[in-house]
């Protein structure tokens, strides 16, 4: 095993990540920073992103105003100390991204030229000239590479926190490529590994989006914050979980039944469009409410990938769409093996955002001292119960960057724990890993459990929920945990394998879906993301005003408390799952 010894590591290479590694390396140029990810830097659900970042620019929008429109989003659940502190702050960082190169579109005069999003009262949404989310990405990577204090560490995968008398001092990691393990000493660690888009059957972001973060602190007895709220786009492929972007119903896209006709003036869809020519500019959540109802009626598409409505871009005729919406023949044609100017395209609604994670304070510090958390893996309490649009790109830079100057704070105060101890607790979890390669005998495999937790959860933690589909899939995701201890040896689980790779991954994933399940099963209302059958959204049961925190119970299902929305993180002693 080797050892390397650091000050902090990032783990997660995206931007809320990269922000963190390049605020700490700037923080503090004498020090070390590993930034550790299991892909390329480039990767991840936000590097596809076409969505802004908000930033009030206009002088028709102000602070106030972002905040206002954040809050109403939330529906009761948002910090407003975190709405203030963001809306403060995130312009800031749209502004030095353009410093670094970013290639945001502007005005004639030189001027932003934000977009307004639905939801918000005036135009704030920054957008790039490649595709807002690879061009942040591209510009924090390349700023990465002039700082000297940050280490790369591409492909390596996060295996377990090392924590010596309560405190983080550092992770074992896995070499993917080379199936070695390295021990990580530091002072300070932060999480920021994206969503757990992946544990539901379809979902926006990539392959690498497997819920591993907010399973390394829950592990370790952190709680995970309003899991139940989980944000759905409207029209994505199904299968591959590829976003259409909100542009093709804005140029006049269509969205039909299987039957051929449009549904979205049905009275009973929340936040319907009312004019004829607006039907499909709704709101997502509208659009993902009529999908339901749709499918409820039998008037959805089977496909092998399950149901679906169909977008007619036929009218726009190929030369209009490849001028106006450049790149998504191509994409649809790549992805599912269609031409868009002239067939119609199967989409539903796909998970594409986890507004709970990992409790963190605004400093972005756990409850595990030397352990923090930025971006889709953390909840600090910004969105609440529904994300605004446009917010989490500014999220991940603004909480990012907190993270990295938090942790720097942390590693200077810190000192590293005697190398010994530590050596002796990574070959534990070395083992750990180790026997998940599976065992002779053993007559479960990886992909067969992992597509039944999938439907498990979209089962009971789909667009509505309801009690009795909940508790079916509590119970089916324990039975999938006992399960997963009796995986078989196949011939691919070799170390430097993916077989290996996705039978950790799944472990993350299995602990952090129970989470999430119990998490709805005890919110009895519908609020926000967070829908239940036959109840209706109205807040009138003070006891749901609150966060729900989800804690490791060992082997035990999660046990679900309850926390005042801007009350201080309180740290609960638990049984450990995973512990050596």
């Amino acid at each position: 095993m080797e050892i390397v010894k650091v000050d902090v590591v990032a783990i997660g290479a995206g931007v809320a990540g990269l922000r963190a590694a390049i605020a700490a390396a700037e923080s503090d140029p004498s020090l070390r920073v590993a930034l550790l990810s299991k892909s390329y830097p480039m990767g991840g659900y936000k590097g596809a992103s076409e969505a802004g970042a908000a930033g009030v620019v206009l002088s028709e929008d102000s602070l106030e105003q972002h905040a206002a429109d954040t809050l109403a989003a939330g529906a009761g659940l948002s910090d407003r100390a975190a709405v203030d502190y963001f809306v403060a702050n995130c312009t800031r960082e749209l502004v030095q991204l353009g410093r670094w190169g970013c290639p945001w579109l502007r005005q004639p005069n030189g001027a932003p030229a934000p977009r307004r999003e639905p939801g918000m009262a005036a135009a704030r949404s920054w957008t790039s000239v490649n595709g807002t989310g690879y061009d942040v990405l591209d510009t924090l990577f390349h700023a990465s590479l002039a700082l000297r204090g940050i280490l790369r560490f591409d492909d390596y995968f996060c295996l377990d926190l090392l924590v010596e008398d309560g405190v983080c001092q550092g992770v074992l990691a896995l070499r993917v490529r080379t199936g070695t393990f390295v021990l990580l000493q530091a002072r300070a660690v932060i999480l920021a590994t994206g969503g757990a888009g992946r544990v539901f059957r379809h979902g926006t972001g990539g392959g690498t989006f497997t819920a591993d973060g907010m399973a390394l602190a829950y592990r370790q007895g952190v709680a995970l914050r309003d899991l139940e709220f989980v944000q759905r786009h409207p029209t994505c492929l199904p299968g591959s979980g590829v976003a259409l972007a909100r542009a093709c119903r804005v140029e006049g896209a269509l969205l039909l039944n299987r039957l051929g006709q449009r549904y979205l003036a049905d009275p009973r869809t929340p936040g319907a469009a009312p004019q004829e020519g607006s039907l499909e500019l709704g709101s997502d959540a509208a659009l993902v409410h009529a999908f339901w109802l749709e499918q409820q009626a039998g008037r959805t598409l089977e496909t092998p990938d399950g149901p679906a409505v169909l977008l007619d871009l036929r009218a726009l005729g190929r030369p209009a769409i490849e001028a106006r919406l450049p790149g998504l023949l191509d994409l649809v044609q790549r992805c599912s093996g269609i031409d868009a100017s002239e067939q119609l395209v199967p989409v539903c609604p796909a998970v594409q955002y986890s507004m709970g994670g990992i409790a963190v304070d605004l400093q972005c510090a756990t409850t595990l001292p030397g352990l923090y958390a930025a971006g889709e893996c953390a909840s600090v309490g910004l969105h609440g119960a529904n994300r605004l649009g446009a917010n989490a790109l500014s999220e991940s830079l603004v909480f990012g960057k907190v993270a990295g100057e938090q942790a720097v704070r942390r590693a200077r105060l810190g000192n590293f724990a005697a190398g010994a101890s530590l050596e002796l607790l990574g070959l534990q979890i070395e083992r750990r890993a180790q026997a998940q390669l599976g065992r002779d005998g053993g007559r479960e495999r990886v992909p067969l459990l992992r597509r039944a937790m999938a439907q498990a959860m979209e089962s009971g933690c789909g667009i509505y929920r309801s009690n009795e589909a909940m508790a079916a899939t509590i119970g089916k995701l324990g039975e999938l945990r006992a399960r997963f201890q009796n995986l078989e040896r196949s011939a691919g689980a070799a170390r430097a394998s993916g077989a290996w790779l996705a039978a950790l991954e799944l472990g993350y994933q299995l602990d952090v879906a129970e989470a999430m399940a119990c998490s709805a099963a005890s919110r009895a209302e519908s609020r926000g993301a967070h829908q239940r059958s036959g109840v209706l959204a109205g807040y009138t049961d003070p006891r749901y005003a609150q966060h729900t925190l989800a804690t490791c119970a060992g082997a035990d299902a999660p046990h679900i408390s309850y926390a005042a929305v801007g009350a201080p993180l309180v740290s609960r002693a638990v049984p450990l799952r995973g512990a050596a």
